[in-house]
């Protein structure tokens, strides 16, 4: 699981220059081509993603070695006090709809309409979770498995406090997160 959120987290940074650099071309915004053409194929930018990453790390062996040391020290600053990075990343969002509050609008939209879709037929969400659960532990059983101990610890956790738990089924009541 380290690995691959580390991995994630190394393709974020090593990508997020490439998407400055293809976005900032005169006259194209925020949304350029290149965002549009993730849009429709987010595979093949993955793919590209990774195919970069591994180039500039065979290039500079030694910066790479530095981003995915800091990024496992991020998770594990992140592990220590997941509410300080909750914190940090709700301030990142409120500082990215600041600047961008279009984007923001439009995927709040998005994940409304994706919250209403659910609600209207729960057992069409529950599938397609499946689907991507089985999916992904196929890709990667290791991260699977991790989820699957953390699921249970949190189950645990719901019977000894279950008013710490979010409640199952149609009509229950949402509770916050704390």
């Amino acid at each position: 699981m380290v690995k691959m959120k580390l991995m994630m987290l190394v393709a974020a940074m090593v990508a997020m220059p490439v998407f400055a650099a293809d976005s900032t071309k005169a006259g194209e915004g925020p949304h350029g081509p290149r965002h549009e053409a993730c849009k429709a194929d987010p595979a093949k930018c993955q793919q590209e993603r990774k195919a970069h990453r591994e180039k500039m790390c065979a290039e500079n062996p030694e910066r790479c070695k530095e981003m995915k040391a800091k990024a496992e020290q991020r998770h594990e600053q992140c592990k220590a006090d997941p509410a300080k990075c909750r914190q940090e990343r709700q301030a990142q969002r409120e500082k990215m709809c600041e600047q961008n509050p279009e984007r923001c609008k439009e995927m709040k939209a998005k994940a409304e309409e994706r919250r209403a879709q659910c609600q209207a037929d729960p057992a069409k969400c529950q599938q397609e979770r499946k689907a991507h659960r089985e999916k992904m532990c196929a890709e990667n059983p290791e991260r699977c498995k991790e989820m699957q101990a953390r699921m249970e610890e949190h189950r645990a956790q719901c019977k000894v406090d279950p008013s710490k738990c979010h409640p199952r089924g149609p009509g229950a009541p949402a509770q916050p997160r704390t």
